[in-house]
Parts: structure tokens; C-alpha cells; sequence
């Protein structure tokens, strides 16, 4: 570590040391909170089976093995898989999982927070249906930013230098409505920066159902969050000044909810694969779960400017120049 007290920010090599120590001190701390088992993750999954994720209609990175003629999608995210691993793994009630989720999103658009390499911590617990509800999830998610802020504390001790106090005491709760009638003339993104410049750490609850304005808050796939019974957590970003999702979660849909937001969406067909059978007959237990961006916290707490400088990608040539014109080293 560098002794020049003036100097505040880590050069290459303390980011990989101080990368390496964000995530191990989230990762144990999460686990510990919400009692939590690290597993082992998919890096593919055959289409098939209906467990990979859709998101809003990116199509999956996929290939064959040759030898066997068989088709396989690389993951988008682990939201159906940990649903159905819980059930295999005979995890009980209020246990969890939680495993590293590496994906690759060919259609992404490259910018500063945005890279084809998706890192996350994707996590998934049994509850009960009776916990189902908006007070249960908020519960959640202050234990989630519980360790945000312990680990904003671990990082500030140990990187003396990152001195600034980034998140408030507590999390602010409000729904996608209640923001849109905060904010009526302004675009979905342009209330999330209002909202979270004014609280500095924001929960925006129930997206994905179309707001009184006709349109949703964001698009969500209809098949493993409930609308009503999930959001994301979003920060005040002070180096990039603007809005910082860092999760998105919710509570997953039952069997009624699956089936009317695939209604809604047009996409009752992928009623008949084999997960979203188990969830309508009720062979899957009722869960809480989402993804917390990995390089997004190291980002957020190292206080970078580009994702580039905490996970190494492929950037196209306006990123390339808006680093070397800013003096960003990306990894």
C-alpha cells in the first residue's frame, strides 16, 4: 500500500488486491446474514429445461457440443436455476444459496457501467408463502444493505485514502408509482437519479406491471420475479454523479402469478417447459432471491470510473478513447 497520504486511488495492482478483498468480505458477510451455502453454479444450461434466463428478450449466447449434437445456452442469470437447486439440494425452510454467476451478454451495450461480461452473486432462500409481502421484502433488503455498509466500513479502514462515507444510515423505500407521481415529466431514468441523488441509497419496489402512465418502470421477465414484490437497489454514485443499480431481487412468482404475467407478456408457451410446470403444480418451494453485481460494488466502493478498471472485457473503440482521454488503465 502506498504511504503518500495525498495520493487517493489505488493504482493497478492494489485495485487487484483490493478487489480480491471487497469481494471476500461481501460475499462471507452476505452468507452470514442471510444464511446462506455457497454452491456451485452452470456456466450453460440445455434451453429446454426453461431454467435459463430470458431477461427482456436478449437472445443467449449459445453453441454445441459437437460430439453430441447437443445445444446448450450459456446462463443470463441463475434466477430459475437456484429456485429448482433448492428443491434438489432438499434445502429447508429460511435456508439459502448463493454462487458466482459469470455470463456473457453479446447484445449489451458497452459504457462505463455497462460490459458483454456479466460477474454477480446470485442468490436464492426458502420462505414461506406467508412471507410473501412487501414487508418481508423490505426486511431483506435492509439485511442486504446491512452489508453494504459494513463492508463501506471494512473498506475505509483498510484503504485509509477512500475516506468518504458514501451510504446513508438506512435505505429508502418507494415504488415504481410513487416515483413516477414524484417525477411525472421526467423519463423512468431520470427519476432514478432525482431519487437517488436526493437519498443517496434507494430500494425502487415493483417493477416490470405497466405504471399509471401506460408504460412500466423497466421491463422484467414475467417468469421468476413477482412485479409487485420486487425492485432494485440503487446508490448515489458520486464519482460517476448519477444513479448506481447495484442488485436486482424480489420475491419469486407463485403459481398464479407466473401464470398471469406470462398473459400479459405473450409468453404463456413457456408455460409447458419443465421448470415453469414444477412452479404451477407446486413442486417448487416459494423463494426470495436476486444478484448482486460484483464489479459493480468493487466499482462503487474502490470508486472507479469505468467497469473496465475492476473486471477485464473487450471494449469497443469510444470506450477505448473515453479511457485514454480520462487517463483510465483499465485491466
Amino acid at each position: 500500500m502506498r504511504n503518500n497520504s495525498s495520493v487517493t486511488s489505488l493504482d493497478l495492482r492494489e485495485t487487484q488486491i483490493a478487489i480480491k478483498s471487497v469481494k471476500d468480505y461481501f460475499q462471507r458477510d452476505l452468507a452470514n446474514t442471510l444464511n446462506l451455502a455457497r454452491v456451485s453454479a452452470p456456466l450453460f444450461v440445455r434451453p429446454e429445461t426453461g431454467l435459463n434466463d430470458n431477461l427482456t428478450g436478449e437472445k443467449a449466447v449459445d453453441f454445441d457440443l459437437r460430439k453430441y449434437g447437443i445445444n446448450v445456452e450459456i446462463v443470463q442469470s441463475l434466477a430459475k436455476w437456484k429456485r429448482n437447486a433448492l428443491k434438489e439440494y432438499d434445502f429447508n425452510m429460511y435456508e439459502g444459496i448463493y454462487a458466482d454467476m459469470n455470463a456473457i451478454r453479446a447484445e449489451e451495450e458497452l459504457d462505463a457501467i455497462h460490459s458483454s461480461y456479466v460477474d454477480q452473486w446470485d442468490w436464492e432462500k426458502i420462505i414461506n408463502k406467508s412471507d410473501r409481502n412487501v414487508e418481508y421484502l423490505k426486511l431483506v433488503v435492509k439485511e442486504i444493505f446491512s452489508v453494504f455498509k459494513r463492508t463501506e466500513e471494512f473498506i475505509n479502514q483498510t484503504y485509509p485514502y477512500i475516506l468518504s462515507k458514501k451510504l446513508p444510515e438506512d435505505i429508502y423505500f418507494i415504488s415504481s408509482q410513487e416515483l413516477e407521481d414524484l417525477y411525472p415529466d421526467e423519463s423512468p431514468k431520470s427519476r432514478e437519479h432525482l431519487i437517488a441523488k436526493e437519498k443517496k441509497a434507494v430500494f425502487i419496489m415493483g417493477i416490470g406491471e405497466k405504471l399509471n402512465s401506460g408504460f412500466p418502470h423497466d421491463d422484467r421477465s414475467p417468469d421468476y420475479d413477482d412485479w409487485n414484490l420486487n425492485g432494485d437497489i440503487i446508490f448515489w454514485n458520486d464519482v460517476l454523479k448519477d444513479a448506481f443499480e447495484v442488485s436486482s431481487m424480489g420475491i419469486r412468482v407463485d403459481e398464479n402469478t407466473l401464470k398471469t404475467q406470462c398473459e400479459k407478456t405473450n409468453t404463456t408457451d413457456r408455460l409447458q417447459l419443465p421448470y415453469h410446470k414444477n412452479v404451477l403444480n407446486n413442486k417448487l418451494p416459494y423463494t426470495i432471491g436476486g444478484g448482486i453485481g460484483q464489479s459493480r460494488i468493487c466499482m462503487f466502493f474502490l470508486e472507479k470510473e469505468h467497469i473496465g478498471e475492476v473486471q477485464v472485457g473487450v471494449w469497443d473503440e469510444k470506450n477505448l478513447d473515453f479511457c485514454k482521454n480520462k487517463k483510465i488503465k483499465l485491466l
